[in-house]
């Protein structure tokens, strides 16, 4: 990483953002000011004038970062039966954070559920179910969208279906014990 974090950044280019926690769609302009208070999974969230935003992958050079690879994906994507590794769509979906706290989707359990078809031509369908801490979050589409395009990003997977739920609802509950111990919630 460039800058530590809460060290000013200046914006090399424009790029679009996501306000948190409404989920509504800025432009950040080149020369901005900003303050990275989060870099997890690629994605960045950034305090700017005061308001928490999150810049994802596709602009981290706009924040002076090396846009990540797609070909991050190192492990083998199909076991030697020929099937999904699963270890790796889980392992995918640990990259996607909550934009306000530093856990990742799975962790937090929002993953309710991961099914791996195979499909006639030997790719592979991931059907997700998952849900939100709260179900007027505006930031749900977007954690959504970061879920599926990861998991999107490994060979072999050519449809992934992210649905999100509300039943059972969230609760502190269904979060892993490393999650709970780093929140302070154990």
């Amino acid at each position: 990483m460039r800058a530590q974090m809460n060290e000013p950044v200046t914006v090399e280019r424009e790029c679009e953002a996501i306000l948190i926690p409404d989920g509504t769609r800025i432009e950040v302009p080149a020369g901005s000011v900003v303050f990275i208070t989060q870099a997890l999974g690629g994605n960045y969230t950034i305090n700017l004038n005061g308001n928490l935003a999150q810049i994802g992958a596709k602009d981290a050079d706009a924040l002076g970062f090396e846009i990540p690879d797609d070909a991050l994906i190192k492990t083998s994507a199909t076991k030697a039966d020929g099937s999904l590794n699963e270890d790796l769509v889980w392992a995918q979906m640990r990259t996607c954070y909550d934009p306000e706290i530093p856990i990742n989707v799975v962790e937090l359990g929002l993953i309710y559920d991961c099914r791996i078809t195979r499909l006639e031509d030997e790719t592979n369908k991931v059907d997700i179910l998952m849900t939100l801490t709260a179900p007027g979050c505006g930031m749900g589409e977007f954690l959504a969208a970061d879920v599926q395009s990861k998991v999107a990003a490994i060979p072999t997977v050519t449809e992934v279906n992210v649905e999100l739920t509300f039943d059972p609802p969230w609760g502190m509950e269904m979060m892993s014990d490393a999650a709970r111990l780093e929140s302070g919630l154990y």
